[in-house]
């Protein structure tokens, strides 16, 4: 055996002697929760992409692995870190026992926060910054406050499509959120347009912004807030295509296959229109960038 093999196995296993009595911790206390996650909410099309949310933080966790490799010249933030550790078990306490998803999947955000802080410090929370943020769109929405948004937007969305399939001539009305198109008639509902798939989308505009890592503060920021806008707009074609879907083939063609597969378009069309909008900005810093190179050049001379 190399001495190369025989080092790497010995860090190995120091890393493997640190680490798993955290990991037993963190998997006997959250197997639960997430088991109760799997036969209740994630078995409802509304929180349908926890599963997805779980699998891009794992993903982004193990993308970050390197900042957890032992240095003795990061100092560690042992006050801090137990004060969030404490109140992460705490809020884990009073959600398991309950049964307030709300605390008991956001708990995971200030005790991992903790451990890195007690552990490896500061520069280890900062670079894990996203996961953890990530981990937000795994909680539940408080029921008053997604009933307060879903109605309204689903209202815009209805109105939208009504003007745009109008404008181009085709028969329909609208009754409040009722389509009414040819001789049938779409109930625009949740899952069309309501607080779930926006969020969703929210959080995959912010994982696209957090993977292609620009260095432009005006282009993530521009990006960031145009998010709710493409998201919209990505609702406005789902709700569209499924009204045309149910009026030329009929309302089982709408209402079966179709209706189920526009979920996948929805997505498609959101990131199809953040990577166009994404373009489009990047094509505006260049610009601006070689004008002010320009600019530069000339006052040199």
């Amino acid at each position: 055996m190399s001495s190369t093999t025989f080092n790497q196995r010995n860090e190995l296993s120091a890393k493997l002697a640190e680490w798993w009595p955290i990991l037993l911790g963190l998997i006997a206390l959250y197997i639960p929760t997430y088991y109760a996650l799997s036969t209740t909410l994630w078995g409802n099309d509304d929180q349908a992409h926890g599963p997805i949310v779980l699998m891009v933080v794992l993903f982004l966790f193990w993308q970050n692995r390197e900042t957890l490799k032992p240095n003795p010249s990061i100092k560690t933030w042992p006050i801090l870190g137990s004060f969030s550790l404490g109140f992460g078990l705490l809020c884990y306490m009073l959600g398991r026992s309950q049964d307030i998803f709300l605390l008991d999947i956001g708990s995971q955000i200030p005790v991992l926060a903790g451990i890195l802080l007690l552990t490896r410090g500061m520069p280890a929370l900062k670079a894990m910054w996203f996961p953890l943020f990530f981990i937000l769109f795994m909680i539940p929405l408080p029921g008053i406050l997604v009933d307060a948004i879903t109605l309204p937007m689903k209202m815009a969305v209805s109105y939208v499509a009504e003007s745009v399939l109008f404008w181009f001539g085709y028969p329909i009305a609208r009754a409040g959120v009722i389509l009414q198109i040819g001789q049938y008639q779409l109930l625009v509902a949740d899952a069309c347009a309501g607080m779930h798939t926006l969020v969703s989308l929210e959080a995959l505009g912010l994982l696209y912004l957090n993977l292609v890592k620009h260095n432009s503060l005006f282009r993530n920021i521009t990006l960031a807030v145009l998010i709710i806008p493409i998201s919209f707009t990505a609702n406005v074609i789902r709700v569209m295509v499924l009204t045309l879907v149910t009026y030329y083939f009929g309302d089982e063609a709408g209402q079966g296959f179709v209706h189920g597969f526009a979920g996948m378009v929805l997505f498609v069309v959101a990131l199809v229109l953040i990577m166009g909008v994404d373009s489009f900005l990047q094509y505006f810093v260049n610009k601006r960038r070689n004008h002010n190179v320009l600019t530069d050049a000339k006052v040199a001379q």
